[in-house]
């Protein structure tokens, strides 16, 4: 038989190996937190993300996905069709590209399904290449944090469970899911961030929208029972970065975010 190198060991945690030399990162300096109109930030929340590492052969480690580690997979008996961390990537480009986040009006958390939660500074900008995105995901998932290169400024950060310890007081939780009640985009926007609720005497509060980053299923009230309601904005199933387009576009329009 072939001599082959070191077993990867699947689900590997990488606490304790060095991660990568240099990380596909780079920030603006602007402050995410700046609100000029007094609006409240957009709180997104990217759940059940597939971002597991992998030691490979020559030692270095990277995220597990069905197209590279596929035998791998099948090895350990696991559906590679459900190790899909491209989706993560898609919808994180789809939020920080977003008119809405470049008017600063957005605040971005991720988990993975295996429980660790990240918090995303809006300044950041995403690695366009999924090779380079993988690459970031595992400095992550190996220092805890990640900082800007020229700055002190934090980028990405594991903080502590449970999600809704993070949410600011009277904050609104909506689940998007194809099998919630049928909204217009626009009609949601209006109906969430028109002036006769954001306004007078008494405001609502932020509206946190909570988004599946998964290959498959959906997100549900059990497995977070802080959701108001189940909405979807298209009668079609969509991916999520389509559907995180769609409803970003229309709470920009209702801002006047052009």
């Amino acid at each position: 038989m072939p001599k082959v190198g070191r077993k990867r060991k699947f689900g590997d945690s990488p606490s304790t190996s060095a991660p990568p030399k240099s990380g596909p990162v780079a920030a603006d300096d602007s402050d995410d937190e700046t609100d000029t109109k007094g609006q409240y930030p957009v709180i997104v929340y990217l759940d059940q993300a597939r971002l597991e590492t992998v030691k490979t052969k020559k030692g270095d480690f990277e995220v597990l996905n069905c197209d590279d580690h596929r035998d791998l997979l099948r090895k350990n008996k696991k559906d590679h069709k459900e190790f899909r961390p491209d989706i993560a990537h898609q919808e994180l480009l789809a939020l920080i590209d977003s008119p809405l986040n470049k008017a600063g009006k957005l605040k971005i958390y991720m988990r993975t399904h295996k429980n660790v939660l990240m918090e995303i500074n809006p300044a950041i900008r995403i690695p366009r290449t999924y090779k380079r995105f993988s690459g970031l995901m595992v400095q992550l998932l190996h220092k805890l944090k990640i900082k800007a290169a020229n700055t002190n400024t934090t980028l990405l950060k594991v903080i502590k469970n449970p999600f809704q310890n993070h949410l600011p007081a009277g904050t609104r939780v909506y689940g998007m899911s194809c099998t919630g009640t049928l909204y217009k985009p626009d009609a949601l926007a209006r109906s969430l961030y028109g002036d006769e609720q954001m306004e007078g005497e008494n405001p609502k509060g932020p509206v946190c929208f909570v988004i599946g980053a998964m290959a498959a299923g959906h997100i549900t009230i059990d497995e977070h029972p802080y959701i108001e309601e189940m909405f979807s904005i298209s009668e079609y199933p969509l991916s999520g970065a389509c559907a995180i387009a769609r409803l970003c576009g229309a709470i920009e329009a209702e801002m006047g975010i052009v």
